[in-house]
């Protein structure tokens, strides 16, 4: 019963700490995963294209 309540414990300070991020934070955090989610899905695109070319 301790171990539960010492990690609600820990919840309770992590979730005090934390901070609500400014708008030029959210959109520097936006706009990296959006360059991600592109360079993956062309890879992607390649992959499927090689694979669809030599098979």
């Amino acid at each position: 019963m301790e171990s539960i309540k010492s990690f609600f414990g820990k919840c309770v300070r992590v979730w005090h700490t934390l901070k609500k991020p400014t708008k030029e934070e959210f959109e520097k955090v936006a706009k990296v995963s959006a360059i991600g989610i592109l360079i993956l899905g062309f890879i992607g695109f390649i992959i499927a294209l090689v694979m669809k070319i030599f098979v």
